[in-house]
């Protein structure tokens, strides 16, 4: 693609980095921040905050103003429910269903070879320290449906198994290959409270 100038070349280039977005479609978006400046000006002042000042819970990963999430210090809210979710989203998917009351753990991306993202790159180690510190409580997997989110299932059971018995994963009302943040809310709350015992999945 031919462009009239260096500068929307390189304002092309960087916007197409983004999930979903073409050259195509990235152009259009310049075409459009060219013409209307006080967008422009906002989109970056909202962008410069957001990756400056945006913080995570020290306790389950979730975006947060405090140390502690809002969810995480929500003394109505079971601690003896673990949901773990590969990250934000996904958080926000299900507490949408209005289904779930207990605690989420965010790993922060599921593991895969392919990507290069193992184990040590993701909040796993936090998790299995939580589920230590939390005897009985209870773990549930809400990963995706596709072979990142089973073999991260997996190698969490093996890290946390011995640490409580009590491991369920959602239901697979969802269809194999699906995001759980693309879910609609009923299935994914039907899952949520359908949940079962993991162990049985990979006996």
């Amino acid at each position: 693609m031919e462009f009239p100038s260096e500068l929307i070349k390189n304002a092309v280039n960087a916007i197409s980095n983004l999930p979903g977005i073409g050259k195509r479609s990235a152009l259009r978006l310049v075409m459009h921040i060219l013409r209307n400046k006080s967008i422009a000006y906002e989109i970056s002042k909202s962008i410069k905050i957001l990756v400056e000042e945006t913080t995570y819970c020290k306790q389950c990963h979730n975006i947060s103003k405090k140390t502690i999430c809002n969810i995480c210090s929500n003394i109505e809210r079971n601690n003896k429910k673990i949901c773990v979710v590969e990250d934000v989203r996904d958080i926000i998917a299900i507490e949408n269903t209005m289904q779930y009351n207990g605690h989420y753990h965010s790993l922060g991306g599921l593991i895969s070879p392919i990507d290069g993202i193992s184990p040590s790159d993701l909040n796993i180690k936090s998790l299995v320290d939580r589920v230590s510190n939390n005897l009985n409580c209870e773990i549930i997997f809400a990963l995706s449906a596709s072979m990142e989110g089973e073999t991260t299932s997996y190698y969490l059971y093996k890290q946390i198994n011995k640490l409580t018995q009590n491991i369920t994963t959602i239901s697979k009302g969802i269809a194999v290959g699906n995001e759980i943040e693309y879910t609609d809310q009923v299935t994914l709350g039907r899952a949520i409270v359908n949940r079962y015992s993991f162990e049985k999945t990979v006996q």
